[in-house]
Order: structure tokens, then C-alpha cells, then sequence
């Protein structure tokens, strides 16, 4: 899946970054202490007429290295700062965006339960994935997760896989991330990437109801209470993807679902009703 590279990628660039400031951190208070260690070592040793001379030159010495050491301590804190902050850019997103944490789990979860997960136990719990997959085409994550019983990690594992095995296809919707078997018509898969929603999902259910006479444009709106502009609207898209169609004739004609219509009312109602009981 496009993405899991890149997440695994930054992830590893922000562990370093976080390894690479806490090293020189600590190398900062080792330094530290050895430097005092030799100051009070050479305090003693110093003889008065001798100090005098060679003061400028080690206030000189001792403004350097105190400048040299601040910018280290700068790119210190820095690293680790832009280490921590790029994890939590990725946690943030995973909790507001379930493609982000589908890919997330992925990157970072998948190789672990790879190594721990039992052959048999796999292969049940893809089985019931794919057999789940072939009866709801197009759930997205959460509610096959949901659905199943699995966790975050698994589910992700084994999508994984099944995706990597050409099983099954997987596509972006807004927020979500859907899933369908790999063997399901062109026709269907259509459907079911674009389903029909919203104004368009009731105008469609209004004509379902009227059979093979139609419902008039007044009736719909009547019933949907949308404005006629908005009507006319949602009908000349329907009717450009043959949803619809005339039921008589002339130029105000009562219109119906076509065999189209009536294949993607079906396929819309279910993902509805799986989705929100998930």
C-alpha cells in the first residue's frame, strides 16, 4: 500500500534523531565533567605570579568553548525535539484519519505480528476476512474490524497480506480506507466506490417506491422538501450516469430507477445498514 515506505521511512529518521540528541546529551555531561574535574585539579597546581599573565587568553579559551558548547546543545535539543514531534504528527493523524492509521498499523505494527502470529491461526483469520469481504464488498476498516472482533494490528496484518496476495483491492474514501475482494466484477466495484449518498440516496428511495410508473419532479421534491433548482440538479446527474430514467413521455416526464438505479439503491442501502450497525 502506498504510504507504508514512507511511514516506516520518517519513523526510522525520527528514532535516530531522537537517539542521535539524547547521545550528544549525554556526551555534554560526561564533557562536563571532566572538564571540572580538570579545572579543580589544575586550580591546585597554579602558582599566583604565573596565573597573572595568561588570564585574557583563557577567558579567550573559555568564551569559545562556552559558545561551541551552546550551539551543540541547541542541535541537541533540536534533534529530539523534531524526533518527538514527528511522532506525534503521526499519532495525531492516525487518531483523526482511519487511512492514516491503516497505514500506520501497517508500517509499524504488520512486520511484528508477522514474526509472533501462528500459520493456522492465519489462515482462519483470513478466511473469515475474505468471507466477510465477499459478503460486505466496500467496508471500510473500522467496521470490518469491528465486525470480525479483531484488533487494529491484526486486522491491518491481514489485510496486508490478502492485498499483497492480489486478494483483495483497497481504495481511499475521504477519511476512510474501503476494502472488496480482488475478483468482484468491474460493474460492482463501481457501485460500490461510489455510492449513493445523502439527497441523492432519499430521491432514489422515492422512486423505488413508485415502480415502473414513476414519481413526477413536484412529487420528489415534495417529498425530499428540496428546491426545484436543487432537484433539477441532483436529477440531471442520475440521469447522466443512467441511475434513471423517463417513465413517460414529454418534457416534465415522471422518472424511475433503471436497472442500474435499482442494482446501486441495493448496494448504497446495504453498505448503509452494515456500516452504522458495525
Amino acid at each position: 500500500m502506498k504510504g507504508v515506505a514512507t511511514v516506516r521511512a520518517v519513523s526510522l529518521l525520527a528514532v535516530v534523531a531522537i537517539a542521535l540528541g539524547l547521545w550528544m546529551s549525554y556526551g555534554f555531561v560526561q564533557d562536563s565533567d571532566a572538564v571540572n574535574q580538570d579545572e579543580m585539579e589544575s586550580s591546585f597546581a597554579t602558582i599566583e605570579n604565573d596565573a597573572a599573565p595568561s588570564d585574557q587568553g583563557m577567558d579567550l579559551e573559555d568564551e569559545n568553548k562556552e559558545n561551541h558548547d551552546g550551539s551543540n546543545r541547541e542541535l541537541s535539543n533540536g534533534l529530539i525535539i523534531s524526533g518527538l514531534g514527528t511522532f506525534g504528527s503521526i499519532l495525531l493523524g492516525s487518531v483523526l484519519l482511519e487511512f492514516v492509521r491503516v497505514i500506520v498499523l501497517m508500517a509499524l505494527l504488520t512486520p511484528l505480528l508477522s514474526r509472533l502470529r501462528g500459520t493456522r491461526e492465519d489462515l482462519l483469520t483470513r478466511g473469515r476476512i475474505m468471507g466477510y469481504l465477499e459478503a460486505n464488498a466496500g467496508i471500510h476498516f473500522s467496521a470490518l474490524r469491528d465486525a470480525l472482533g479483531l484488533a487494529n494490528g491484526v486486522t491491518a496484518y491481514h489485510l496486508q497480506v490478502l492485498e499483497a496476495r492480489q486478494d483483495v483491492y483497497s481504495w481511499r474514501d475521504g477519511k476512510l480506507r474501503r476494502y472488496a475482494p480482488s475478483g468482484i466484477s468491474k460493474s460492482e466495484l463501481g457501485r460500490i466506490k461510489s455510492p449513493i449518498i445523502g439527497t441523492r440516496l432519499a430521491i432514489l428511495e422515492v422512486l423505488a417506491d413508485s415502480g415502473t410508473l414513476g414519481v413526477s419532479g413536484s412529487e420528489i421534491r415534495k417529498k425530499t422538501m428540496i428546491s426545484r433548482q436543487l432537484l433539477s440538479h441532483h436529477l440531471a446527474e442520475l440521469r447522466k450516469s443512467d441511475i434513471i430514467e423517463p417513465a413517460s413521455e414529454g418534457k416534465r416526464p415522471n422518472w424511475k430507477l433503471s436497472s442500474k438505479g435499482l442494482q446501486s439503491l441495493e448496494t448504497s442501502k446495504k453498505l448503509s445498514i452494515i456500516e452504522s450497525s458495525a
